[in-house]
């Protein structure tokens, strides 16, 4: 079992092990032995980081690492996640590493590790990179073999293929957007990126120090940037997270569209389009019943997957579907890309708004986000509900009432003795007393 690496890569405190500079250094330098030892030819990584105060020297010591084993490294510098995984496959590197721990505080980082695919790399190698931290191998360090791509270049070509590629024939000219960079990574590309495009922007957020990414901005925050939509008679509001693999929406009357909806406009797209294989949409267990029910009536099914990027990429994979991701605004399409990208995402949205000639909250209709209640419990152990006997009949009883127009989600925190109970259905106080009916039946077995 992995005890450093997440879903997401390793993420802390930076200064703090794991995050130190001696262990970061570590990781450079095992990172860098195993993928010399799975090739023959010159080794070279690509490494990019957000604007986080702590990003350079991490970046430092992590290349210090690596040079020292050997291995070439080409440095982006300040790049958006989904811009490392896209620049590792461009330029043929062996992997690429992210600096960055995503909508955290500037205080956290986080080192993220991609394959030449642009997907993360394989469990066996973050056990390896774990084994030998934990044995705290001895590193010697060198000197940085940048390559003489400069890091202005690296991002040029980013963004190149977001304009030319992915935003080939699409014309924003008349288009007002409003755009939240979270004093992130996005900070200089996405404002570039929808100019080039033709479109109207106003960047809000886009003025990084350091320590004000994702300060009171950016998907976490989303208020700020409805009023500026509203304010400026915008025709968009887009929000990214501090690394840009996520986008959350705010359409012209100031509405809150999240992945969830997203993923309806772009299931939509597709399904007209013919391009929707197998006629299914990968989401998780947190994604809105509301969706479940939307798609079923257009005949496609939703397939949840475990919460987490990495799993809903596994069953994209797995059944040769063409969109998935999460209701936090991750979202994966796999022919444009294997890493979720924000501003993929952006531009595909306003291409099935130019397409259609419709606004997003006429693309959003058709999808009703049912009401959720959630309960947590806390508990003195953690028994498989299926094992209370009193449990295991309400949820029962709940499920029957509910049938096909709710959904219940019963489950542990994984750090914490709590039940968590979560119903989703059409009328609030219904599905409020089916949550404590519930939550009833754990305090009475197994209540701390």
């Amino acid at each position: 079992m992995k005890s450093l690496f997440g879903t997401d890569g390793i993420r802390g405190e930076a200064g703090k092990y794991p995050l130190d500079a001696e262990t970061v250094q570590i990781i450079g330098s095992s990172l860098a032995a195993h993928l010399k030892q799975q090739s023959s030819e010159t080794v070279s990584i690509v490494i990019g980081r957000d604007t986080r105060e702590s990003g350079e020297w991490l970046e430092k010591a992590l290349i210090e690492g690596a040079a020292g084993a050997g291995v070439k490294c080409l440095s982006a510098g300040v790049i958006t996640t989904p811009g490392v995984a896209y620049l590792t496959r461009l330029r043929q590197a062996n992997a690429g590493v992210v600096i960055s721990a995503s909508h955290n505080p500037y205080y956290d980082n986080g080192i993220k590790i991609f394959a030449p695919s642009g997907q993360k790399i394989a469990d066996t190698v973050e056990r390896h990179i774990e084994a030998d931290i934990l044995a705290k191998k001895n590193v010697v360090t060198g000197v940085a073999q940048l390559s003489t791509i400069s890091e202005a270049e690296l991002r040029s070509q980013y963004l190149e293929f977001l304009t030319n590629e992915i935003g080939a024939g699409l014309d924003l000219s008349g288009v007002k957007l409003i755009v939240d960079c979270a004093n992130g990574a996005s900070s200089e590309l996405a404002p570039a990126l929808f100019e080039k495009l033709g479109a109207q922007v106003v960047a809000i957020n886009a003025t990084p120090d350091g320590r004000n990414i994702n300060l009171n901005c950016g998907s976490l925050h989303i208020e700020s940037l409805q009023e500026r939509v509203l304010a400026e008679q915008a025709h968009l509001g887009i929000a990214f997270d501090g690394d840009a693999d996520r986008s959350l929406f705010v359409d012209a009357e100031g509405k809150f569209v999240d992945g969830d909806a997203t993923l309806w406009v772009l299931a939509n797209q597709l399904k007209e389009q013919g391009r929707l294989k197998g006629d299914v949409v990968v989401a998780t267990v947190m994604s809105n019943i509301g969706l479940e029910i939307a798609l079923r009536a257009i005949g496609v099914e939703l397939i949840r997957a475990d919460v987490g990027d990495k799993y809903v990429l596994e069953e994209l994979l797995k059944r040769g579907a063409s969109l998935g991701g999460e209701q936090s605004g991750h979202i994966i399409l796999p022919e444009l890309s294997l890493a979720g990208d924000g501003m993929i995402t952006a531009l595909c949205l306003l291409r099935a708004m130019t397409e259609s000639g419709k606004s997003l909250q006429q693309l959003t209709s058709g999808f009703q986000q049912y009401p959720q209640i959630l309960i947590n419990v806390r508990v003195r152990e953690k028994v498989a509900f299926n094992d209370l006997a009193s449990v295991r009949e309400a949820v029962s009883e709940v499920q029957e009432r509910l049938s096909q127009n709710g959904r219940l989600l019963l489950r542990y925190s994984g750090t914490e003795l709590l039940a968590r109970v979560m119903i989703e259905g059409a009328n609030q106080a219904e599905i409020d007393s089916y949550a404590e009916l519930i939550a009833g039946e754990i305090r009475k077995e197994i209540g701390a």
